[in-house]
């Protein structure tokens, strides 16, 4: 396949995977990611494709619905690609980005070799933060069972992934353990500016919240 070819069945793959999923890891979630890692990587010096086909196999396989398997993520990716006989090297580095993509919790670093990992990292990053990062909060809130808040819960900063990963907190506690922490976790400039106004908005929606369950508004 070309590789304008193995990027249209692979965006194929994915949606048939993920279409219709429910939690806010669906296919429109990839399809965001993927569009704002294109525009990341139009002001870096970057392999587009590879950047690409990061940002479309990022999620087939999330340790959040496998156990907390972090393997079978770039398992999945490695074995799709391979159908496509992308070479060897390429399918290297984008496993690897899809193996040091996930947030492990505040105490945490998730560390990026290349730029290429940095940009799809930072894509993802902004569809998890502002009105959709709400909206994703909250879906996979439900999703998991979880209580929208519950103020007798404090928030907790995580020191490790698998403190992180076993966490049942309140959907709200989300915003405080993950969410407003990722606008200082980016890595370009271009991503730092769009996530500035997506942290802002995350803030005036908490603001509000609080108002309201206090009845204050």
């Amino acid at each position: 396949m070309t590789e304008q070819e193995t990027l249209a069945a692979t965006a194929a793959y994915v949606q048939e995977l993920l279409n219709g999923e429910g939690s806010g890891h669906d296919w429109w979630h990839i399809y965001r990611v993927w569009n704002n890692a294109k525009h990341i990587a139009a002001h870096e010096n970057v392999d587009l494709y590879i950047v690409e086909l990061a940002a479309l196999l990022h999620d087939i396989g999330d340790h959040k619905f496998h156990n907390g398997d972090e393997t079978v993520g770039p398992r999945m990716a490695r074995e799709w690609l391979l159908t496509c006989e992308v070479n060897a090297e390429t399918t290297d580095h984008i496993c690897e980005i899809i193996k040091d993509l996930s947030y492990k919790g505040a105490g945490t670093s998730s560390e990026m070799k290349t730029l290429e990992g940095r940009v799809v990292q930072d894509a993802d990053r902004l569809d998890a933060i502002g009105a959709i990062g709400i909206a994703r909060t909250f879906a996979y809130g439900g999703y998991k069972s979880r209580e929208l808040y519950n103020p007798h819960v404090k928030p907790e900063l995580h020191d490790s992934f698998a403190q992180y990963k076993a966490s049942t907190a309140p959907t709200i506690n989300h915003f405080y353990e993950k969410l407003l922490l990722l606008k200082d976790r980016m890595h370009t400039d271009t991503a730092l500016r769009l996530a500035e106004e997506r942290h802002r908005y995350m803030e005036v929606f908490l603001e509000q919240f609080y108002a309201e369950w206090n009845g204050e508004r």
